[in-house]
């Protein structure tokens, strides 16, 4: 197994790279970062001033893919899906892709201090989150389980990083 992480816009390389060596640590498989979506927006709703997360995943997937490859696109603008004022990310079990924002995963967005460390936790999180989808891991009742929903960042901040110890052998 391989993961990529695709960004697409103008995300710090640095930033990248930390999320890349996190994402090895956890998963324990090569981990490369490639260039994603030229243009988001083909899934922007002006009347929402957001990007609709599954048209992004849809256009990642039409860049292909390496066989056994998870590729997680990362942008920096706000998501959502129907039905949901936000989502920090998205997957889709069938192709083995998904997405995540950093939009509201920093506490800038809120109107509070920068805040690195924060924020590379939370992403890995989100990341992680996502790509325990993929395996076709659904969500967790344990609220330290990274695949617990996380309905808001209070959620995010609690959770841990890694599968609890039900959804970590259903990872293959």
């Amino acid at each position: 197994m391989k993961i990529s992480l695709r960004y697409s816009g103008d995300i710090d390389s640095a930033i990248m790279e930390e999320l890349k060596g996190k994402v090895k640590n956890i998963f324990g498989c090569p981990v490369e970062i490639k260039p994603g979506i030229d243009s988001l927006e083909h899934a922007y709703a002006p009347t929402r001033k957001q990007y609709l997360a599954s048209a992004l995943i849809s256009t990642i997937n039409a860049l292909g893919k390496e066989k056994d490859e998870r590729i997680v696109g990362i942008v920096d603008v706000d998501l959502y899906a129907p039905g949901l004022n936000f989502v920090f990310g998205e997957a889709d079990v069938s192709s083995g892709t998904a997405i995540i924002s950093l939009c509201r995963l920093r506490q800038e967005y809120y109107g509070l201090p920068s805040d690195k460390a924060l924020f590379i936790e939370r992403a890995t999180k989100e990341i992680v989150h996502e790509l325990g989808h993929t395996f076709g891991l659904r969500h967790c009742s344990n609220a330290k389980c990274v695949m617990h929903f996380s309905n808001s960042l209070t959620d995010t901040d609690y959770k841990q990083a890694t599968f609890c110890s039900k959804c970590c052998p259903k990872i293959i």
